[in-house]
């Protein structure tokens, strides 16, 4: 489980990095299920940066969240991953 972590978690901030202003503020927050059977990612990032990465009409959100949902389904686990301000990211 945690080499799976490892790998999604590169890819997340590998594949947002070149698309946001900040991605020295980029951070990213994992909660795993207590079966394991679950993996929920939280990219945390700059207000103005989420609509950088969210895209047009949620395509490059979408796109991201595809690759990683399909490297769970590969080992086994469900991947989940939310894109958040640090605002909305502090409140929850």
């Amino acid at each position: 489980m945690h080499k799976l972590t490892e790998s999604i978690g590169k890819y997340l901030l590998a594949a947002v990095s070149p698309l946001i202003r900040h991605p020295e503020n980029a951070e990213l927050r994992v909660a795993a299920a207590p079966t394991g059977d679950m993996l929920r990612f939280r990219l945390v990032l700059e207000h103005a940066d989420v609509a950088r990465v969210i895209g047009r009409n949620g395509m490059t959100a979408s796109a991201i969240r595809s690759l990683a949902k399909a490297a769970g389904e590969k080992a086994g686990t469900k991947v989940v991953v939310h894109i958040l301000s640090k605002e909305e990211a502090d409140a929850a």
